[in-house]
């Protein structure tokens, strides 16, 4: 998919792929009936990794970089993940919000030429739930993401066994790329 056709978009589904040594993920446009569309990118990250980093291909040939995220540092519970696109140029950043995390996770989202947007489990009680009994780690929850008090992104995890989430982007100048990455940060990188 062009970019242009990226940007243009206003929903994702992004879906996991159950494998045993690393973290796979589509995703997917949305088809005018609401199910899956055109696969618009393809992740791959290495689970157990020291520097967490992720390359988000075009498909899952893996020819065709989109753009990538990567760890500024090694084993930081508050990690900046610094989006590039494929010649490796910024995009923009992400990081977890440690303090706050604690409770209710909450991330902050920069791109250059917008406020920062912050992102937070919309429900109090789910996210006790799910840091305090390990059994209900599986709860959906609802991240919403809001920038000069207006709403940018929401990502949404759906009930399953595996994980599937729904992404709707309320404003249109945010990049995609950085919204996809954010969207799977939040599956892969939520547990540290």
């Amino acid at each position: 998919m062009q970019l242009d056709n990226l940007q243009t978009q206003l929903q994702f589904h992004v879906r996991q792929r159950i494998r045993l040594m690393v973290n796979q993920y589509e995703v997917h446009a949305v088809a005018p009936d609401g199910r899956e569309g055109e696969l618009l990118a393809f992740a791959q990250q290495k689970r157990l990794a020291f520097k967490e980093q992720v390359t988000i291909y075009t498909d899952d040939s893996k020819q065709q970089p989109l753009l990538g995220f990567k760890a500024r540092q090694r084993l930081d519970l508050g990690a900046t993940y610094d989006v590039t696109d494929h010649e490796g140029n910024p995009i923009g950043l992400f990081r977890k919000d440690f303090g706050q995390s604690l409770l209710r996770s909450t991330w902050h989202v920069e791109q250059p030429g917008l406020p920062q947007v912050t992102g937070q489990e919309r429900s109090m009680p789910v996210a006790l739930l799910r840091r305090f009994v390990d059994s209900l780690s599986w709860l959906p929850y609802h991240f919403d993401f809001v920038g000069g008090g207006q709403p940018f992104f929401s990502v949404i995890k759906k009930w399953g066994l595996r994980d599937r989430y729904v992404v709707e982007v309320q404003n249109p100048q945010i990049d995609r790329r950085l919204v996809i990455a954010m969207a799977i940060g939040l599956d892969a990188l939520q547990g540290r």
